[in-house]
Parts: C-alpha cells; sequence; structure tokens
C-alpha cells in the first residue's frame, strides 16, 4: 500500500476532530521535506472522513439520479430529494473547506522552507493547488457561488465573513488552482511523481478538461433526448442555459474541454483496462484506467463501507443500492458492462441462493449445477454493479473497497461530446466514443447521428460507463435536465420518489455559515 495511504490511517482520526482551519502551526512546523509530506497528507485525509467519502459525499451525489434505486430505509432522505433529513446533509460543504483551508496553509508554507528536495516541493504545491481546485469545483456544482477563501484564517487574515463568488468567479478559481496544479505536478510514471492515490499531471489535465466541460454544457442550449419515465421511453427535453452560466462562450470553453481531454489521450500514459470485470477487481486497483482512486487498507482503521451498501452479497443480507432495472436494460446483451458489471447470481451470507434478471431465467437460474431462485419480487429483480466489490473479505461491513474519482474512460467521453458540439459528430468523435464502447464490447454506435443526436447518445453512455459512480447527478444537472428527468419518472423503482422541485437544483448551506458569516444573507433559493 501507498505511503499515502499509510500516513492518511494515522492521520483519520485526527482529520474528524480538526476543524475547517486548525491545520498545522506555522509556528512549530514547516521546517523541512517531512514535515511538508505530513500537511499534504493531512490535506488527502478529509477526503476519508465522515465529512466526504466515508458517506456523507457520495450519499448526496450517488444516490440522487434516475438510474440508482434501494432500500426505502437507506434512499428515503438524499435518494428521495430530502437531503436535510439526512444526517450528514452539511458535511460536504464543511469537508471541501477543511481541504480548502490545509491547502491555503501548505502553499503558504511549502514555499518557505529550504531542506527538501526542489522537486518534492514542486510537487507537493501542485497536490496543494489541485485539492484546493477539486474542492472548488465540487462547491460550485453543488451550491452554487461560493465563499472564495484563499488564504489560511490566522491572526493576520482574521476574516471570516467573506460573501459568495459568482458561479462564473468559483469557476474561474478551479481553473486557475488547476492550471497552477498542471504546472507544478509531474506525469504519470515520473519517479517523483508520488504513490499511487496521489494527483499528477495528468489528473490535473483531466479534471481541468471537466471543468470546462461543465461550464460549456451549462452555457449551451438546444435539446437532449433521454431514456426514462414509468415506462422507459425517448423523451427530447428543451435545455436551458444553467443558473450562472449565462454569458458565458459554449463553444469557446468545449473547445477548451476539448484540447486538454486531448492532451491526455495523446500522452500514451493511460490506457483503457482490456477486461471490465479485471477493472474492478483487487489486481484492477491503480491501473492506468483509474487515473484517481481513493485508496483503503484491509485489516486496519482505514477502511469503509461502500462494499456492503452496494454489493449484492452485504451485510445487510442485500446491498442497499443497486441500479434500476429500466437503466439495465438500456445495455445490449453483448455489453460487458452488464454482462459482467452487474451480478446475476449471488449467495447472500444467510445462504439464499439469487438470480437476476427474472426475464433472462434461461440463462442465470441454473448456473454450473447450482439453482438460484427469483421470484419476479422487489427483493430479487435489483441490478447490483461489482464496482465496490472487490474486497478482501466480504462478510464484513466495513472493507477496503476503492472509490473511483478518475476514470480514463471519462477522458475519452469528454472528448467525444466537446468534439461534437464544436464541430459536430465528425470521425475524431465518434473514434473517442468507440474506444469506450468497444473495450465494452458493445456495438458501433448508429452511424449518421446529427449533433443533437450525438449529444444524447453520449451522455446514454456516460450513464452506462459511470453508473453509481457518482457522476450521473452532475450530468443531468450541468445540462439543465435533472428536473425534467426526474419528474419524468416521479415514482422509480421500490417506491422511491424521484420527484423534485427547484430548491433540489442546489444543496442548501449549512446552517452554521448562514450564522457566522455575515456577508452572506440568505440561504440557496427553496431552502
Amino acid at each position: 500500500m501507498s505511503g499515502l495511504s499509510l500516513l492518511t490511517i494515522v492521520s483519520c482520526k485526527k482529520a474528524l476532530e480538526e476543524t475547517p482551519f486548525s491545520f498545522y502551526s506555522p509556528e512549530n512546523f514547516y521546517k523541512n521535506e517531512s514535515d511538508a509530506k505530513a500537511a499534504i497528507n493531512g490535506v488527502y485525509s478529509e477526503l476519508y472522513t465522515y465529512d466526504l467519502y466515508l458517506q456523507p459525499y457520495w450519499n448526496m451525489t450517488i444516490l440522487d439520479d434516475d438510474h440508482v434505486s434501494g432500500a426505502d430505509w437507506f434512499l428515503g432522505t438524499t435518494g428521495a430529494g430530502n437531503p436535510q433529513a439526512y444526517f450528514g446533509w452539511d458535511r460536504p460543504w464543511v469537508g471541501c473547506y477543511a481541504i480548502i483551508g490545509r491547502a491555503n496553509t501548505v502553499l503558504e508554507n511549502v514555499v518557505n522552507i529550504e531542506e527538501i528536495d526542489p522537486d518534492i516541493k514542486k510537487r507537493i504545491l501542485g497536490e496543494a493547488y489541485f485539492l484546493r481546485g477539486w474542492a472548488y469545483f465540487q462547491l460550485v456544482q453543488l451550491y452554487g457561488g461560493v465563499p472564495l477563501r484563499l488564504k489560511s484564517l490566522s491572526a493576520a487574515n482574521p476574516e471570516t465573513n467573506v460573501p459568495r463568488a459568482t458561479v462564473k468567479e468559483s469557476y474561474d478559481q478551479v481553473i486557475s488552482d488547476l492550471k497552477a496544479a498542471e504546472e507544478n505536478l509531474f506525469p504519470l510514471g515520473h519517479a517523483k511523481a508520488g504513490e499511487a492515490g496521489r494527483v499528477n499531471q495528468g489528473v490535473a489535465k483531466a479534471f481541468l478538461a471537466k471543468t470546462y466541460l461543465t461550464m460549456a454544457s451549462g452555457a449551451a442550449t438546444g435539446n437532449v433526448t433521454v431514456r426514462g419515465g414509468t415506462d422507459n421511453g425517448y423523451y427530447t427535453y428543451a435545455k436551458n442555459v444553467v443558473t450562472g452560466h449565462a454569458g458565458i462562450d459554449s463553444k469557446a470553453y468545449y473547445t477548451l474541454a476539448r484540447d486538454k481531454a486531448d492532451e491526455v489521450i495523446k500522452s500514451g500514459l493511460y490506457t483503457l483496462t482490456t477486461s471490465w470485470k479485471d477493472l474492478w477487481s483487487i489486481a484492477g486497483r491503480n491501473s492506468k484506467e483509474q487515473m484517481w482512486q481513493l485508496q483503503s487498507l484491509a485489516g486496519t482503521a482505514f477502511v469503509n463501507n461502500l462494499g456492503t451498501y452496494f454489493s449484492a452479497r452485504s451485510t445487510f443480507g442485500q446491498g442497499a443500492v443497486w441500479s434500476t432495472n429500466n437503466h439495465y436494460n438500456d445495455y445490449e446483451d453483448p455489453d460487458k458492462r452488464v454482462l459482467d458489471g452487474v451480478t446475476h447470481n449471488y449467495t447472500t451470507l444467510q445462504g439464499t441462493n439469487i438470480f437476476y434478471p427474472f426475464a433472462q431465467s434461461a440463462l442465470y437460474k441454473v448456473v454450473n449445477g447450482v439453482t438460484y431462485n427469483n421470484t419476479n419480487s422487489t427483493t430479487a429483480e435489483r441490478a447490483y454493479v461489482i464496482k465496490y466489490s472487490g474486497v478482501s473479505d466480504p462478510t464484513v461491513a466495513n472493507s477496503d473497497a476503492f472509490y473511483p474519482l478518475l476514470r480514463y474512460s471519462e477522458v475519452f467521453l469528454m472528448y467525444a461530446e466537446a468534439e461534437n458540439e464544436v464541430n459536430g459528430p465528425t470521425t475524431l468523435a465518434y473514434d473517442a466514443l468507440r474506444a469506450v464502447r468497444g473495450r465494452a464490447n458493445a456495438s458501433e454506435a448508429p452511424s449518421g447521428m446529427n449533433a443533437e443526436q450525438f449529444r444524447s447518445f453520449v451522455l446514454a453512455e456516460r450513464a452506462r460507463e459511470f453508473t453509481l459512480e457518482g457522476i450521473r447527478r452532475f450530468d443531468l444537472m450541468r445540462w439543465g435536465i435533472y428536473l425534467q428527468v426526474m419528474n419524468k419518472i416521479s415514482t422509480g423503482q421500490n417506491n422511491i420518489s424521484k420527484v423534485r422541485s427547484l430548491r433540489n437544483l442546489l444543496l442548501p448551506l449549512p446552517l452554521n455559515e448562514l450564522n457566522s458569516n455575515t456577508a452572506i444573507t440568505g440561504n440557496n433559493p427553496g431552502w
């Protein structure tokens, strides 16, 4: 396991107890390279807390889209459009600002350390810029324009009352930080690039592309066709400019997104894992497709509950989160993402044999002489994906699942989307789409699509590729069709409500922020 992971184990408990701006004191720290490394590991460590990826962040993003279903006891809050009923509803804000505060301290102090390898100093500064930019990217997507705090809170900078920047100003800060990260970080494979789990130059480039893409699609107009509703039909929605994106030049930012994604592709440093099943195995961790993953380590306190919530075979009996039957039917039979990526046969820890789906009983009812059961009930008709099942011990509630924060396949699909929006469905756009579908053994995308059809196809392809990875909700939001798509379903599988209102377009600001920051005079609309 990487040095980053081991250091994070030590700092994880401490991270839970720290306030966003109470990191290391510069007066008695920041003396040498070891101090600098410990400080940047402290920034990463916030990712592994109950502010962010131990549950609240993925709960509030993965569970709120059109393709997810699950147990009503788990999806009845965030998954039903009621985030304030969830215990961790304010934690993403707290976690992201904790990262920002710690990154600020690193940027202000590591630059002055003399007892350090210059390349390591450069990398650590790049990591701090990246993590700050990443945090602001999450914040602006979830909350709209946010306060930009670019200096650590200290006696020299005691101001806590910082007004909200505009959406555009918030994105500009993301871009500035990611560009600084790109300049300071080393490429994958460089001797000083750092251990697995750290960000590198390619990750910074890809997140720059993703930022440009998010801005561009938010500013775009036109139509998008989405498969959904209660009948899983095809519905075309008018796409309006997303609030805060007026005045942004959509084509210009799509051009930036395409060119930055192309840099990653042409670097030749990354590859798609040939086997979908291997991609999600223990052996597939930190592969050249998994560009950035949150690490974990069995047998330590550094574990999580992703496996038990998302896997068919769970300490709950069955997992609490699954993909909908309608989304399952959006794949073709040769597609490995559904043939190998969905659990078709499993035995619960209590000894019950179950197969999925009922409609394909000829394939899955009897396998290798073992009979599995499915009475076409809600307890069996669940498309569990394998993405968090590759753990050392599936019989325990807290295990060592890794979480994908960036995959190389997304770079291809960003390129395909951006090229289409700039030049239409060119051969280059089709080639990028083909790379992702070809790995999955899916059929060729329909030839002769126009720009609007290609746009819709890529959006659907992203849904097929990134099911339950926390991407779908952001895609619906950035295209301005979240409300239409969700309300077309109304009540989803397992009676999970998909009804949403205008207030669901942004998360509510935490009460502590509203009470302590007098420069913010009100909450997001509807909260």
